[in-house]
Order: structure tokens, then C-alpha cells, then sequence
């Protein structure tokens, strides 16, 4: 193979690469009001399900390490499978294909924090099942603690990479949790409340809260562009 071929087959790889991205960009911006009005409703799922979630887990009094890991990684498949069948949904209103382009594109945005946050949840409940003598107390900590406010900093870089593709209150959105994370982080271990209502009540915050004021915030400006 002479340099020339090799050269023209690269520079047709590198043409074809560009025109696909170029087409998934012009798609992404023409179907902006579309991923807006599907947001608002996978919002307000989430954030319902994110408070009922984290209310069963406190009246329940899930309270060992274990159990709270387990809990909640089982509860977030439905919060996500829910999601995307609300997004399925509107592509088929819609009569757009489900599986599209820009869909992959954010699912790959989303794929490695979220992928992060899942194996570090199950190597530390692979982990409790067989701890080392006198590590209780430590893995209280991690456990109801750290890892909660790790999985809310990852979760919060999934949301910032997926808004690059969507409306650019995701990209805020991602940087609440973020922050808010970090914050959390830094004023450490509270005494004055039980760790397992203090590990509870941030997930019902972060998960669910937050999700439904932003669901709420899209859901009522996109009435108001509708009535306009």
C-alpha cells in the first residue's frame, strides 16, 4: 500500500467520522424541544420515586451497611428503566426512532460515571459480606456516608457530560449535585442525627428532591412556551 492510498483512505475515514458527527450535532439542535419536553416528566419520576424511596428506607429502618447498599442500588433500575421507557414513548409520539444517534451519544456520556458508581457500590457489598475483625464501625462510615455522597458527585458528572448533548439546565443541574456533594463531603460526619436517617435523607434529597424542582422548573416553563 502506497503512503498516498493510505493517506486518501484515512482522509475518506476522517470525512465520513466528521459528516456523522456534524449530522448528530444539527439533529441535537433540532430536536432540543423534544429532549426538553421529555426531561420534565423522567424528572418528576425519578424525584417521586427518590422521596418514596428514601422515606420506605427510614420507616423501614434499613440501617446496616449492607442493607443500605443493597436497597438503593436495587431501587435505582427503576427510576432508569422508567426513563427510558418515557423516552421511548416520546420518540414513537413523535415518530422519530428510539434508538438514535444522539440517544447513543448520551448514553455514552452518561455510561462512565454511572458504570464508576455501580462497581464501587458492588465491590463495598461484596465487600460487607465478609469484613475484616473490627471493621464495623468503619464501615458504617463508608458505607451510609462516603459512598452516598460519592455516588452523588458521580452521578452529578453524568448529568454535566449528558448536557453537552441536551438543554443546558442539565449541565447546572449536574453541577448541583457536584457541589453539593463536595460540600457534603467536606462538613464531614454529623452526630446529632442516626447515620442511617442521615444517609436516607441525602439520597431522598439529592435523588429526589432536587430531581422534582428541576422536573417542576421544566415542566411549568414549557407550559408557559406552549401558551405563548
Amino acid at each position: 500500500m502506497t503512503a498516498f492510498t493510505l493517506y486518501y483512505k484515512v482522509s475518506a475515514v476522517e470525512q465520513n467520522w466528521a459528516a456523522e458527527h456534524l449530522q448528530v450535532i444539527r439533529t441535537l439542535m433540532e430536536r432540543a424541544a423534544i429532549y426538553r419536553r421529555a426531561l420534565a416528566p423522567v424528572m418528576l419520576l425519578t424525584g417521586g420515586l427518590g422521596l418514596v424511596a428514601a422515606a420506605l428506607g427510614i420507616g423501614l429502618k434499613i440501617d446496616s451497611p449492607r442493607g443500605f447498599i443493597g436497597y438503593w442500588m436495587a431501587l435505582s433500575l427503576l427510576p432508569l428503566a422508567g426513563s427510558y421507557i418515557l423516552v421511548r414513548r416520546q420518540s414513537l409520539r413523535d415518530g422519530d426512532p428510539f434508538w438514535s444517534p444522539p440517544t447513543r451519544r448520551v448514553t455514552q456520556a452518561l455510561l462512565p460515571p454511572l458504570g464508576a458508581g455501580l462497581v464501587a457500590g458492588l465491590v463495598l457489598l461484596i465487600h460487607m459480606g465478609h469484613p475484616p475483625p473490627g471493621a464495623g464501625a468503619a464501615e458504617n462510615v463508608v458505607a451510609m456516608l462516603w459512598l452516598p455522597l460519592a455516588w452523588i458527585v458521580l452521578y452529578g458528572c453524568a448529568m454535566h457530560a449528558a448536557g453537552f448533548f441536551m438543554p443546558r439546565g442539565m449541565k447546572i443541574f449536574g453541577w448541583a449535585f457536584i457541589l453539593g456533594g463536595c460540600g457534603f463531603f467536606a462538613l464531614g460526619i454529623p452526630d446529632a442525627v442516626p447515620r442511617h436517617i442521615y444517609a436516607h435523607g441525602l439520597m431522598g434529597f439529592f435523588f429526589g428532591a432536587l430531581h422534582l424542582a428541576y422536573g417542576g422548573y421544566l415542566y411549568f416553563t414549557e407550559k408557559r412556551k406552549n401558551e405563548a
